[in-house]
């Protein structure tokens, strides 16, 4: 019967679409077809209705509506009755997908709260080991997001990515100290005002060299006061989650080595402070970076641009097939794009659409940008060979990623992807908090290159 518990003794959920609620309630008996009706249950997209039993309650009704996403089932966990087990029922709807959206709606950054809200228990129907996967790697990206600054600094952002690299058994280099103010002074630089030192943290993984190299560089900014050019308050209350792009980085390569997906994987986060002191950089310094170019600090606020001109110079030097970057870069593309879409430059038409078309497969968008050469006179300096910022006050998104480009051989095939890494408020499988925007679009499109490349 419809609504009846499994041999495990859990409640069924039953996911509709509105066409099929008519049909599902002649199935049920009158009285538990007035009772759902009573409740003014239609179908429509994260609604929910419960179906009485004689025993109390003997299952739930899910509306879906016409939303083919993952997000169809980002609220469910939070609106079942808690303390329950239930299982999902079959219906129209792919099994990864519900996998995947009832995770991430139930994630809850519950680290530093003595107590937390019980969730519904929910089983799936049948094994879901892509999107199971995927959903641990979006919420080990959120973890670190959302810890506080005190707690994540530089050390600790590469003891995460040591610790991701050891869970897979490889091994992972920590650049400090001399070698790190020598390999990569602009990032060392960015650091310098800070009593917590930066390091950089570099892992491969696999050695198949049929298999694609693609290099990830993350920006891991643990905190950023801006410096001398410093923040106002309420600019710094979200700047712990300056890191959201070495977050991104990792959470991309743990979802590539959970998946066993054949490539070989590069990967570089910069992990660093920006602080205030008698060390920090200042406005109109002349730093020189590791690819020998110098930059003039137009805005010691403009600091990930200096960190991922290191990583990014170190990167292509291994001579990758794909470079993707990910950084909080800039304000100025979410004024052109809002918090939900990540700003996509590239160099390479077919990388930037392999990008885009996987964010569309996987509910993961980005948008893509121009490189506007037009622009890149702006960035020049009369004492130094770039500016780290615009002569003007607009186009702020495509100038930081012209800075980039500039570190960037035109042989290599790059992508920077600018991210807000947050989400303002909660909605369907986007709690408030530390988001890994884009980190599904890129891991189905390197699957997709790994793929195409293996064949």
């Amino acid at each position: 019967m419809s609504g009846s518990s499994d041999p495990n003794g859990s409640l069924a959920i039953h996911p509709l679409r509105p066409s099929e609620r008519d049909g599902f309630l002649e199935s049920l008996g009158s009285a538990a077809a007035a009772f759902v009706r009573a409740q003014g249950f239609t179908a429509k997209p994260h609604t929910l209705a419960l179906i009485p039993g004689p025993d109390g309650l003997a299952g739930a009704l899910l509306g879906l509506g016409d939303d083919r996403s993952p997000y169809a089932f980002g609220s469910v966990a939070a609106m079942l009755p808690a303390g329950q087990t239930w299982h999902l029922a079959e219906g129209s709807y792919e099994r990864d997908d519900a996998a995947l959206g009832i995770q991430l709606g139930r994630y809850r950054f519950g680290r530093f709260r003595s107590t937390n809200e019980p969730a519904a228990i929910i089983h799936l129907p049948g094994p879901t080991p892509r999107a199971d996967a995927l959903a641990a790697a979006v919420c080990f990206a959120r973890d670190l997001i959302n810890t506080p600054a005190n707690v994540l600094g530089p050390a600790e952002l590469a003891d995460a990515g040591a610790d991701l690299a050891a869970r897979f058994a490889q091994k992972s280099i920590r650049i400090v100290d001399d070698a790190l103010t020598t390999g990569y002074p602009a990032l060392a630089a960015v650091g310098a005002g800070s009593a917590r030192p930066p390091a950089v943290l570099r892992f491969t993984y696999g050695d198949d060299p049929s298999h694609p190299l693609i290099s990830l560089c993350g920006k891991g900014v643990c905190f950023d006061s801006g410096g001398y050019d410093i923040k106002p308050s309420a600019g710094m209350l979200r700047m712990k989650k300056d890191m959201g792009g070495a977050a991104i980085v990792l959470g991309v390569a743990q979802a590539i080595m959970a998946l066993g997906i054949p490539v070989r994987l590069d990967v570089r986060i910069g992990c660093v402070e920006n602080s205030i002191s008698g060390h920090a950089m200042r406005p109109l310094d002349v730093i020189r970076t590791r690819s020998g170019q110098t930059i003039e600090i137009g805005n010691t606020d403009a600091e990930g641009r200096m960190v991922l001109a290191d990583l990014l110079t170190d990167a292509a030097d291994s001579g990758p097939d794909w470079l993707i970057d990910f950084a909080t870069l800039t304000g100025a593309a979410r004024v052109a794009l809002g918090p939900d879409l990540p700003a996509l430059f590239s160099n390479d038409d077919t990388l930037a659409q392999t990008l885009l078309d996987s964010g569309s497969r996987s509910h993961d968008p980005l948008w893509r940008l121009p490189l506007w050469a037009g622009y890149d006179q702006w960035l020049s300096s009369p004492v130094a060979d770039s500016n780290t910022v615009g002569s003007k006050p607009m186009a702020g998104a495509i100038v930081a990623a012209l800075f980039l480009q500039r570190f960037i051989p035109p042989a290599r095939k790059w992508a920077h992807v600018d991210t807000y890494a947050w989400n303002d408020q909660t909605r369907p499988g986007r709690p408030d908090g530390g988001e890994a925007q884009a980190l599904r679009a890129a891991v189905t499109a390197i699957e997709s290159f790994a793929n195409d490349a293996t064949r």
